[in-house]
């Protein structure tokens, strides 16, 4: 059995009827633990540099934790710490994390890449900003910033105003021999991106060719950073910090993002959020689904076969009707701060019953619009000739690197936070979470076009509830101090299910009124890591469609 199988179900230990039998993984692990930590959402296994992949393996193949959903590298006065965010697709409130450190002098850890995938990007991200190197490693290399950035931005020397020299130079020869086929196999490297509308902001794709098949492909990031971990660190809890999420995924999924920051804040400062407060996020939340999906739908379509005058316009149409809705729940149109940790800055608009109607215009057109894109894209055989059978993600693939969302339910992974680590009015509303078996490009655009219409079901449950709520109980917010100051060494991951997937934030506090470290679970990130291995065989137009697929935003990738 190699690194990556997990083995079946019925073999995991340390499950109970309870919950996590934290003391008989640490007796599965045995002399590889060092330590014990105690985190907000689950306990830490401390382990050596050199013991990584020996815990990891252990964990995932008789534990059952198959899904790395998070690697945070940070540096403290006397060390450096990787901490890997363990669940299982199963059941992700089953989670523990293992916590490597390493010394000031010698910061080397071994890579998990052998046993999740998805380390592969973490990892570089962690060499990236925070100096960590990781042995056997199979690219460890900058992934935001530019290979010629001196020191490490997240590191506690760091040099914020020494100047930074990007030189051009000549890179190295993509063509390596692993990606020919043979002595007269005609191979050629392009560029696609990253100003190319296809690339859906600025991602550079280095692509190699083998005729007319990629052979190789290699996405590459980071034109967007803007050490948004950075400036979040540098804000207080209370007030500073909750203006940011926004500008993550900045074109659909505002609230989604504040939602993300607020649940890991106020769990780690034991906030307890208003009943109606939370029926109001989650009807705020959906809307911002839809927003999501409706833009993803237009621009994949505009992606495959290049119909703007239609599919794009209409799509655009009603992802501005929610957008309008929004606009009057939040006062703005696109960056809505509208979240405050405890819940929410302000009630729904008046005259209540002017808001409540416009939003039941809007849910009752859904059903006949939607039926109307099955007619424009879902039956088209232009459609389905580019996205059936191409793009294809197999399930446990897709599991291995870290993939979540409807790029993971696309796969027939049934995976959503928000039935599966119930937060907000979830849990009280009846809806379903969609899957399809498809695994490719066809299956993903299906599963976002559902998913529409479970939204539009939370969204008038919410109204319902909303509507007949009792006047005097109309609780927006707890009662929160004007400055939160955690306990030292505090840690806490909390993650909502975000349209684009698991969208997760780590914090660590120091006892101050601003996080020690902060680090963001972009879903696009681990998404985006999936595309050379749906793209490979296959031609560039499919590659293009395979990356419409995944509905990535720059903004949130990058941070």
């Amino acid at each position: 059995m190699s690194l990556e199988e997990p083995r079946d179900a019925e073999m995991e230990v340390g499950v109970t009827d309870d919950g996590l039998d934290y003391d008989a993984l640490e007796t599965l692990l045995g002399d590889l633990v060092l330590d014990r930590e105690e985190h907000v959402n689950a306990e830490g296994f401390v382990v050596r540099p050199d013991d990584v992949q020996d815990a990891l393996s252990t964990l995932k193949q008789d534990a059952g934790f198959d899904h790395c959903s998070c690697v945070t590298a940070q540096e403290y006065q006397d060390r450096y710490e990787s901490i890997y965010h363990l669940k299982k697709y199963d059941d992700p409130t089953q989670e523990l994390s293992v916590v490597v450190p390493t010394s000031k002098d010698d910061p080397v850890s071994q890579s998990a890449n052998d046993v999740y995938r998805t380390a592969d990007w973490h990892e570089r991200e962690a060499y990236d900003l925070v100096g960590i190197e990781y042995e056997d490693h199979p690219d460890l290399r900058r992934i935001l910033l530019p290979e010629t950035w001196q020191g490490h931005p997240l590191s506690l020397d760091y040099n914020q105003t020494q100047p930074q020299i990007v030189s051009l130079r000549e890179h190295a020869n993509p063509l390596q021999e692993d990606h020919r086929a043979g002595e007269n196999s005609d191979t050629m490297f392009i560029n696609i991106g990253p100003h190319h509308p296809a690339t859906h902001g600025v991602l550079h794709v280095k692509t190699v060719l083998d005729g007319e098949q990629v052979a190789d492909l290699d996405p590459d990031i980071g034109y967007l950073h803007r050490c948004e971990e950075q400036l979040c660190q540098q804000g207080t809890y209370r007030h500073q910090i909750m203006p940011y999420p926004d500008r993550w995924d900045y074109i659909s999924a505002g609230l989604l993002n504040e939602w993300a920051y607020a649940r890991a804040a106020e769990d780690l400062a034991d906030i307890e959020v208003p009943e109606y407060a939370q029926v109001i996020r989650t009807m705020g939340a959906e809307l911002s689904r839809i927003a999501s999906h409706m833009l993803a739908l237009a621009t994949f379509a505009l992606d495959v076969y290049g119909d703007f005058t239609a599919i794009f316009q209409y799509g655009i149409r009603d992802r501005e009707i929610a957008q309008d809705i929004l606009e009057d729940l939040t006062g703005q149109r696109l960056m809505f701060n509208y979240f405050r940790l405890g819940g929410v800055v302000w009630d729904l608009p008046e005259p209540r019953e002017e808001f409540f109607e416009k939003i039941r215009d809007f849910l009752d057109g859904m059903p006949e619009k939607l039926e109307e894109y099955h007619n424009l894209i879902t039956s088209n055989e232009i459609f389905q000739l580019r996205c059936v059978d191409t793009g294809v993600l197999e399930p446990e693939v897709a599991k291995n690197y870290g993939a979540t969302g409807p790029v993971a339910r696309g796969s027939g992974i049934d995976y959503d936070l928000r039935r599966d680590d119930p937060y907000g009015y979830y849990d009280e509303l009846d809806w379903d979470v969609v899957t399809e078996d498809g695994c490719d490009n066809y299956a993903r655009v299906l599963v976002r076009m559902q998913e529409v219409e479970e939204s539009a079901k939370i969204i008038g449950q919410c109204v319902d509830l909303l509507e007949d709520w009792p006047e005097d109980e109309r609780e927006i917010q707890a009662n929160v101090p004007r400055t939160l100051k955690p306990d030292p060494d505090t840690e806490i991951y909390r993650a909502v299910e975000g349209a684009k997937g698991e969208l997760g934030i780590y914090i660590r506090s120091d006892g101050t009124d601003k996080p020690a470290r902060f680090k963001i679970r972009s879903p696009c990130f681990s998404n985006l890591q999936t595309l050379p291995v749906m793209s490979e065989g296959e031609y560039i137009p499919d590659m293009v469609a395979s990356l419409g697929s995944l509905d990535i935003v720059l903004g949130e990738v990058d941070r």
